[in-house]
């Protein structure tokens, strides 16, 4: 690639790296409980499998991951995990520069993912024994092969975006900010 073609396409990406910029987030959206088989998943306490699509308020727009696992009795997770793309430091400078180029990312738990204070969306699908299997292996599958995060074509929503295809999921536009995109990937599907 050209200087002059490597300098378009900058020009081309820097538009859409500002526009997702320019929302602002709404107050914290309540949490939505959906089945993926329609609302006949496994109803006994102790097989209680689960993804949750979720956002969280960052100092930037946000972040978009995904949390799994099981639930207790109680309706508790027990032993979340949790799976997201961004950028593999804790430091700014990678961050900023992913909005120009990609930069080496890292695909599972970031700073505030499980602390309530910061979700800004979630949606969180009830799933049989197969089916979180099926999920959790595909997530695997996909943390494998994604080494790298840039803002405005490799970025928290894609990686989730792959995960909510597997499942059969229509999915909102990766441009979204992150509370965004989890509320139409929600209103798109249930």
């Amino acid at each position: 690639m050209t200087l002059v073609n490597g300098r378009l396409l900058l020009v081309a990406l820097l538009p859409l790296a500002a526009a997702a910029c320019q929302t602002k987030d709404l107050p914290a959206q309540p949490n939505f409980v959906s089945f993926a088989d329609g609302g006949t998943a496994s109803q006994d306490k102790d097989e209680r499998f689960f993804i949750e699509f979720r956002s969280r308020y960052a100092l930037s727009y946000g972040h978009t991951y995904a949390v799994f696992g099981r639930l207790n009795q109680d309706g508790r997770m027990v032993d979340p995990q949790v799976a997201g793309l961004h950028p593999a430091s804790n430091s700014a400078v990678p961050y900023v520069l992913g909005h120009f180029v990609p930069v080496p990312a890292e695909t599972g738990w970031s700073d505030g993912d499980l602390e309530e204070q910061y979700r800004s969306a979630s949606w969180r699908v009830m799933l049989t024994r197969d089916e979180y299997n099926k999920v959790v292996a595909y997530i695997r599958k996909l943390q494998a092969k994604s080494h790298v995060w840039q803002a405005t074509v490799l970025n928290c929503n894609s990686f989730v975006a792959d995960i909510a295809r597997s499942m059969g999921y229509k999915t909102p536009a990766i441009q979204l900010r992150p509370q965004q995109f989890i509320t139409k990937l929600r209103e798109m599907n249930t």
